[in-house]
């Protein structure tokens, strides 16, 4: 009787049942829009980490990462690089020889970390081919290439076939140079590392830096994100004496910022629908406040406060079952939409996403791992909304409310 009572309550005036169902569509899709482009601004992010900057593990000397001294480099390399290819789920790897040193031309200078490279591996690794904008690929018939970002390119003023000097500390402690020609310069969507990063042949590298065949770094790519701990840990087994550590140790603020921006994106949920509770608020009063003679007589007649609590509560839970399909459907077809297509974020800058490790082109996706604690949200909200109309309900003595 009283889900009947309810039912036809909501009904009696249609246009402010079907705006407040509205409302909560409207505040249920905002909710679902924030949530799918942090998603897809996230996933973007770690897959820009792991496929194009850090890869998901690498291995590296204990002492390496202090103060990347060349002398550090990974002993028995290649035995080690065999080793971890016998490893399960491993899609590939590569090895560099890193040091920290500066990039001299006739406008001035800057510090860079110089990554030396065998070109195919690292074209796989890093996708350092496909973020090329001007020049070509490493030429094995030619000496002293390198290629440089383009944020580096631009703050030193220097092009495709351009001299400069690279300059850094081999594994004695002796200052060594060479001087190296631009054969290409490339752009990711890190504009900091592109800043940062300058990529020559391993070979030259290792010849400067009197290391041989060795070097300092192994990258390791993996078939599914999944087997990034099980991987790490057969890894710490078989090379205890090496750092081995995941792209999250390795790009913690990466790692941090997926974390807070799971906790932001709640929070926001949550004021969207504390502001949408005032509407339910209100329509839930008027109601009340229009039916006070009709709550009058039922209470009158005997009916007691908890049927009139659950009165009140009914009507706004099925206001609200009947926003929510709506709201979730038009999130659902919006998040697809966008997820085939991409979101076009280049109004905000280039220069400033870029800036944050993005790029301008964003593919939101629905949040099927926060839709129940959505839903949740949103089922609180409505009870929590219905709360003060229901107590104005109750506190109606009968006498008055016959009166009016």
């Amino acid at each position: 009787m009283i889900f009947t009572m309810a039912w036809r309550n909501i009904w009696r005036n249609k246009m402010r049942s079907i705006v407040i169902m509205l409302s909560i569509a409207i505040g249920l899709f905002a909710g679902i829009a924030v949530l799918a482009l942090y998603k897809g601004m996230m996933d973007a992010r770690i897959r820009t980490a792991i496929d194009a900057e850090v890869g998901h593990v690498q291995l590296h000397d204990i002492n390496f990462k202090k103060d990347y001294e060349p002398k550090y480099f990974v002993t028995n390399g290649e035995h080690v690089l065999h080793e971890i290819s016998k490893i399960s789920g491993i899609k590939l790897t590569t090895s560099r020889s890193i040091t920290n040193g500066m990039l001299a031309t006739a406008t001035g200078s800057a510090g860079v970390q110089i990554n030396g490279v065998i070109a195919e591996q690292e074209y796989k690794a890093s996708q350092l081919k496909n973020k090329i904008i001007e020049g070509k690929l490493f030429d094995n018939t030619k000496k002293n290439q390198v290629m440089i970002g383009k944020k580096l390119a631009d703050k030193m003023k220097l092009k495709t076939g351009s001299k400069l000097v690279l300059t850094f500390t081999d594994t004695s402690g002796s200052i060594v140079s060479g001087a190296f020609r631009v054969v290409a310069i490339y752009q990711s969507v890190n504009a900091p590392l592109d800043e940062r990063n300058v990529y020559v042949t391993m070979k030259e590298m290792n010849t400067l830096l009197t290391i041989g065949q060795s070097f300092h770094e192994i990258v390791v790519l993996l078939n599914n994100d999944e087997d990034l701990q099980e991987v790490q840990q057969q890894l710490k087994q078989k090379f205890p004496s090496y750092k081995i550590e995941t792209w999250k140790e390795i790009s913690p603020e990466t790692d941090l910022l997926v974390k807070t921006t799971d906790q932001f994106s709640y929070i926001l949920i949550s004021i969207i629908m504390f502001a949408l509770a005032f509407g339910i608020i209100n329509t839930m009063l008027m109601a009340v406040l229009e039916r006070t003679r009709e709550i009058g007589m039922m209470i009158a007649l005997g009916t007691t406060k908890v049927k009139i609590f659950l009165l009140v509560l009914l009507e706004t839970i099925l206001l609200t079952l009947a926003g929510t399909p709506v709201g979730i459907l038009i999130g659902w077809l919006v998040s697809n939409y966008f997820n085939k297509h991409g979101l076009d974020l280049s109004g905000m800058g280039k220069e400033m996403m870029s800036s944050f490790g993005y790029s301008t082109i964003i593919y939101p996706e629905f949040p099927t791992d926060k839709f129940f604690g959505v839903i949740l949200i949103v089922f609180i909200t409505s009870i929590i909304s219905c709360l003060f109309p229901a107590i104005k309900a109750l506190r109606l003595l009968p006498v008055e409310a016959l009166r009016r």
